[in-house]
């Protein structure tokens, strides 16, 4: 389905490793889970323009977050995971749904996308850094075998 399609039908968007839309793959970093935390809290608390802080808890690694309307379009909620994946590597994703009750237009993956291209570049993050899920397998054979 194209994304405009899509855009006009769907009101979410969400991230998956195997995601078809590359903007919509959430990331592994090798980066510490503080580090990658802090930088997601500062993004979601006036860090992007028109995004607040709802709710965090560390504990659980969940940020709540909501972007106020633009001009013609609704509140958008978002929820913001950052956790250690089975590796031991911190492993971030978001849910972003529109408030609307038609489709946003993609409103919401652009939301998505732009909190991971901010969020690498506030954490100086590139592909030295940033896991391909695909070749995950490969990096962690050759650290084990270096380490």
């Amino acid at each position: 389905m194209s994304g405009f399609v899509h855009g006009l039908k769907h009101r979410r968007a969400s991230t998956d490793p195997e995601s078809v839309d590359p903007r919509l793959r959430g990331r592994t970093y090798t980066i510490p889970f503080e580090d990658v935390w802090q930088a997601a809290v500062g993004l979601c608390d006036g860090g992007i323009r028109g995004w607040s802080i709802v709710r965090k808890n560390d504990q659980t690694g969940v940020l709540l977050a909501l972007v106020q309307p633009g001009p013609l379009s609704k509140h958008v909620d978002i929820q913001v995971y950052i956790t250690l994946d089975e590796n031991a590597q911190t492993r971030t994703d978001l849910t972003a749904e529109s408030r609307t009750e038609r489709g946003d237009f993609g409103r919401s993956a652009r939301l998505v996308a732009r909190f991971l291209t901010q969020l690498d570049e506030r954490l100086e993050a590139g592909p030295d850094t940033i896991l391909d899920p695909a070749r995950l397998d490969a990096f962690l054979g050759e650290h084990r075998a270096t380490g």
